[in-house]
């Protein structure tokens, strides 16, 4: 197994964390521990109308019962708001947003989701400071883009149709998901990225930006994409739709050992 210097645990406090959450949290600690890497606890919370204390705390509730140490982040709720929050590093955000505005690989665009199919912002050349646009990466789905794994090695993929001139700034002002997790990973040094195999297609586009903005670090990453927790049904567990929580599961009597059967069965 290859030695790394530090990976992250990096939830996104919209909901009460469930099931998969806790696959994802464990998976990491593990190759954190065989891997010799510390264990960052980053805490995604730059959609701030999704963000409440009770999500924030219920983080902290469920590394702990999970019993997962992290070796850097927050301790508590009062720390994420004081020293870790994402709004904390906003000027690091804005300083690549300028760059990509500055190398003029960006463009406004102020489409809906459904009209996204039929979009041609990038020809009506919308003012980038215009109220209520996106600001999107014109890509270039041709490039064959390097991926370093941990399981196969450098893999190469090409951008999915869905990461086509992915949004970089959304319509608020606020930096997109994206652009902030790279731009966490470099400020933390993070070389080992853990995530469940529905954010491959985040991962591309997440070294395409790189590449477009010359990090050569980030290209040094390697990526863990585990598999996901499913239903009955075979969809995704998510908060969205109101997947079991560990919260409710761990108030109704489950015990750590309860949990991990439920992770292996």
């Amino acid at each position: 197994m290859p030695q790394f210097t530090k990976t992250r645990i990096a939830p996104t406090p919209s909901g009460y964390l469930h099931l998969g959450n806790a696959l994802s949290f464990i998976t990491t600690a593990k190759l954190a521990r065989q891997t010799g890497a510390k264990l960052l606890l980053r805490i995604d919370d730059i959609d701030k109308q999704r963000v409440t204390d009770a999500y924030l705390q219920d983080v902290f509730d469920t590394l702990g019962f999970l019993q997962i140490k992290c070796d850097e982040g927050p301790r508590d709720v009062s720390e994420v708001k004081s020293e870790w929050s994402q709004y904390c590093r906003l000027n690091l955000y804005s300083n690549i947003l300028e760059r990509l505005k500055q190398q003029d690989v960006v463009y406004a665009c102020n489409c809906s989701r459904r009209g996204i199919a039929d979009c041609n912002c990038i020809e009506l050349k919308i003012p980038l400071d215009q109220p209520n646009v996106n600001w999107r990466l014109h890509t270039d789905d041709t490039l064959r883009i390097p991926i370093k794994t941990l399981e196969q090695g450098i893999i190469e993929a090409q951008l999915p149709a869905d990461m086509k001139d992915f949004i970089v700034r959304k319509k608020d002002g606020c930096p997109a998901y994206q652009l902030t997790s790279v731009v966490d990973d470099l400020h933390f040094g993070v070389d080992l990225v853990v995530r469940g195999e529905d954010l491959w297609h985040s991962t591309i586009a997440q070294i395409y930006l790189v590449d477009v903005l010359g990090y050569d670090d980030f290209k040094n990453i390697t990526f863990h994409h585990h598999s996901l927790l499913t239903d009955k049904d075979g969809t995704k567990l998510s908060k969205s739709a109101g997947a079991t929580s560990i919260k409710y599961l761990r108030e109704h009597g489950y015990t750590l050992e309860d949990i991990y059967k439920e992770l292996t069965m």
